[in-house]
């Protein structure tokens, strides 16, 4: 799916359209994770990055990785059951 999203230009200053929609997508991902929206994976797969790539964006922001509380736990291990 495909989302559009109008941005002003003066914030496209210093990099382009791709490259700003893909930490559009990146930050979007981390706050989801960080308020348990997402879970590590799944923020990953939204972001399309690896979980080293993503596990060191949560580090440069302060976002603690290693708080997962069951509903997470329950979470990954449906998916992981479903492949």
């Amino acid at each position: 799916m495909q989302v559009v999203v109008d941005v002003p230009e003066r914030y496209l200053v210093g990099t382009n359209s791709e490259k700003f929609g893909r930490q559009l997508k990146l930050y979007t991902a981390l706050l989801m994770y960080r308020t348990g929206e997402l879970s590590a994976g799944a923020a990953c797969e939204f972001a399309d990055v690896d979980r080293f790539t993503f596990l060191d964006e949560c580090k440069k922001l302060g976002i603690a990785t290693l708080e997962a509380n069951h509903q997470q736990l329950e979470s990954d291990l449906l998916s992981l059951e479903g492949q």
